[in-house]
């Protein structure tokens, strides 16, 4: 019979801990946390110190059950990860099960081995109620933003919204990326390159040391070169010497995952924590590059052995981050001995990768020569520059990082002369600010402070769940460029064209990011303020430190922020929802504004004023409020479009929905993607047209009147009258239903639940 209880929060982590007690110790797992706020409501008394109004949810009560019979004349082990949320589920536990936070047995662990776990069984400590309080205000403060903002958001902007601290910032990153990036103007530039010839007939690649600024020039340029004679000017020769990064902190860990494997941060979390659960790895929430020395000592009698004592260089990092919630130590295997682990090859990957930076963070830095030849013509003072690497010593990239391929340059003598082979001026663009990745995104967010460790995955989620941001590959556009070249003696001119802009798995903002980002930096200001933001974390780790009491955080926090709340009720809707006018229409003077509506983005002409009720029209694929033009609106209220006829000689409408393209034929609604409405040929629509009739044969089994029908449905024959649904029992045959049947059974159905796309449901 066990005397000892030890309490995880995964079955994964159970079993493995299982495997370095003895008999006397019975592993349980409490499955994350065990009480919470309900979903329903605030459950925050305001007006009493914030005082959280935790329940055990439904699925958790079993679960208290089983952990309380388990307890019963045991001695109970809270053994829940070591950063804050660990330590508040090992507080809501001691009150699950009726223990004394000031007197349960906690122990922490970073790595799950037998000798971590052991050392954790002889130092237990009890329950540190200021992470717990840390925790707390997290919990409450994002409660109380959620909670309150959400609703405004509601009947500001559109329903289903919602807000978060640091949700609403990461968003606001993406958006105003986004806008610079709209805002930028590329300019042209020419890069001119050359290769030469020397007298021994061997080929050198120098580039013209800055940019030429207008194809004029480069002419000019290209014109004195021809006739011109060079010679090499100078040689530089210098060692060059490359450090390896620091090992893995949760941030870099999901930054080179994403670079190297292609991983999103989220999946990159999942197979962590897995490691982590099997005993492969550390703790992998972790805002530190610290090694023990016990890891130090296993990486350098690793590198003597397998790679010789001259790739050794042992060494501690600085951690950047003050943050006292995060485990002590960087993301490492338990093993260095094990140089492959994992139940898969993502697992197997990703701890390759960790393996490999933590090896190279201990060995000596790489070594390469540097060489920079100086040429130079005789007519002008232009220089090109030849450069070569040769990689002498490869310390660390023996293991991580791969080294640079050299450059070998021939052997060369300052004054020798060189001949033009080919030389080039290539026009180039410069480029808008880049798009984040999620990867990226991680690392803007640890740069302001915003988050932690265990937040980026989460947020990043959760942005994209919500529907304020889209991961997309960018097609671009294609630009075209002016290439000169000088060969012969003779210079050509010719144009070619390049792919301009286009990305992979980049973040864009949705239009609802952007009007609620708007709405919320112009009246929740402080909300989406970085430095706020990063504040607030510094003060969450303080009272983790004890330094500042937690309700009086809060205290200073609603001050501010519930005034907030009750002046955003004077905003007009159409302040919040950004109605734009874009111009007049030319033919009959009304205004023309951009707005965002019910289903999203919307052209409307007219004001509604004098009872004149407005008409409105789709946005055009890929434009938003600010880029839209009044040229691209007027196409729009084109529609709907007459494209021809039927057979039967009903007229044919194209036109765009909210679900897209479509045609319509009488009350017949037809979806036309991936063809535009502008576009859709008669014969087109009428082939469609066509084979929707045909599905809705076979889908309709009797016609009472337009609206009461049965049809076949996805679960079986029901009756509809386009409002209400009703299943039709087996005791009755739908072909043979009557018109009294079918009414009285829409008569006793239920009106059917309103439901909103998911881009309207979610943030």
């Amino acid at each position: 019979m066990s005397k000892n209880l030890v309490i995880v929060e995964s079955p994964a982590k159970a079993k493995t801990i299982k495997r370095y007690l003895g008999d006397d110790y019975q592993v349980e797992s409490c499955f994350g946390h065990i009480r919470d706020l309900p979903k329903k409501n605030l459950s925050i008394d305001i007006e009493n110190d914030f005082t959280p109004k935790y329940e055990i949810p439904a699925d958790k009560k079993k679960v208290i059950t089983n952990l309380r019979k388990a307890a019963k004349d045991k001695e109970v082990w809270l053994a829940s990860d070591e950063d804050r949320e660990g330590e508040a589920i090992a507080w809501h536990l001691c009150h699950a099960l009726k223990l004394k936070p000031s007197e349960a047995k906690r122990i922490v662990f970073h790595e799950i081995t037998k000798s971590a776990i052991s050392d954790a069984i002889k130092h237990p400590r009890t329950v540190n109620e200021k992470l717990v309080d840390a925790q707390q205000a997290r919990r409450v403060l994002d409660r109380i933003v959620g909670y309150e903002l959400s609703p405004v958001l509601w009947r500001k902007i559109r329903p289903g919204l919602s807000a978060g601290r640091v949700q609403s910032v990461s968003v606001r990153l993406v958006v105003e990326r986004e806008r610079e990036i709209n805002a930028f103007t590329p300019e042209s530039s020419f890069k001119v390159a050359a290769d030469f010839l020397t007298d021994n007939k061997t080929t050198i690649h120098a580039e013209m040391d800055r940019a030429v600024l207008s194809d004029k020039e480069a002419k000019k340029l290209l014109e004195e070169f021809k006739d011109d004679n060079f010679t090499i000017k100078d040689i530089k020769k210098r060692p060059s010497t490359k450090n390896p990064s620091a090992p893995f902190t949760t941030s870099s860990l999901q930054q080179e995952a994403a670079r190297r494997l292609g991983y999103s941060v989220r999946q990159t979390m999942t197979i962590a924590q897995r490691l982590y659960e099997n005993g492969h790895i550390t703790y992998m929430r972790t805002d530190s590059t610290t090694l023990s020395q016990a890891a130090i000592g296993m990486a350098e009698k690793f590198i003597a052995k397998e790679y010789g004592a001259k790739y050794c260089q042992t060494r501690q990092y600085k951690s950047k981050s003050r943050s006292a919630q995060e485990a002590h130590e960087a993301i490492r295997p338990t093993s260095l001995a094990k140089q492959t682990a994992g139940d898969n090859a993502s697992q197997k990957k990703l701890y390759k990768l960790i393996w490999e930076r933590t090896i190279a963070s201990q060995m000596s830095p790489a070594k390469t020569d540097k060489t920079t030849v100086s040429i130079v013509g005789t007519k002008n003072d232009e220089t090109f520059l030849a450069k070569g690497e040769q990689l002498q010593f490869d310390g660390f990239l023996r293991v991580y990082g791969g080294g640079p391929d050299d450059t070998l340059l021939p052997d060369l003598k300052t004054g020798e002369p060189l001949y033009i082979e080919t030389l080039t001026a290539t026009e180039t663009f410069s480029r808008p600010p880049a798009r984040y990745s999620e990867a990226m995104l991680v690392r803007k967010l640890e740069e302001l402070g915003i988050g932690r460790p265990s937040t980026y995955a989460p947020t990043i989620t959760t942005i994209q769940d919500r529907g304020y941001i889209e991961k997309a590959d960018l097609e671009g556009e294609d630009r075209e460029h002016t290439v000169l070249t000088l060969k012969d003696g003779t210079i050509s001119t010719d144009k070619t064209t390049k792919a301009f802009g286009a990305d992979k798995n980049k973040l864009l903002p949705t239009s609802v990011a952007m009007v609620t980002n708007d709405f919320l930096t112009k009246h929740f200001s402080h909300i989406v303020d970085y430095n706020f933001t990063a504040e607030t974390e510094e003060t969450l780790d303080q009272i983790a430190e004890g330094e500042i009491d937690w309700v009086k955080m809060l205290e200073d926090f609603y001050k501010e922020f519930a005034p907030l709340i009750e002046k955003s009720k004077e905003v007009s809707r159409q302040e919040s929802t950004q109605s734009k006018q874009i111009g007049l229409d030319p033919k009959t003077g009304e205004p023309i504004f951009a707005r965002f509506g019910k289903y999203g983005l919307m052209l409307q002409k007219g004001s509604g004023e004098n009872d004149v009720k407005p008409t409105f029209a789709p946005m055009p694929e890929g434009k938003n409020i600010e880029t839209v033009t009044l040229e691209d609106a007027l196409e729009m209220f084109k529609l709907p479009r007459h494209v021809g006829q039927t057979k039967d000689g009903e007229e044919i409408y194209s036109n765009i929905g909210r679900f897209g393209p479509y045609i319509k034929v009488g009350s017949l609604y037809v979806s036309i993607k991936p063809e535009d409405p502008m576009t859709i040929t008669e014969e087109e629509a009428r082939k469609r047209y066509e084979e929707k009739l045909s599905v809705e044969k076979n889908k309709q089994i009797k016609k009472f009147t337009e609206k009461l029908q049965v049809l076949n449905g996805p679960y079986g024959p029901y009756v509809t009258n386009g409002s209400k649904n009703a299943r039709i029992p087996k005791s009755i045959e739908p072909e043979k239903i009557t018109r009294e049947e079918a009414e009285e059974l829409i008569k006793k159905a239920r009106p059917a639940r309103k439901r909103y796309r998911k881009s309207a449901s979610k943030k």
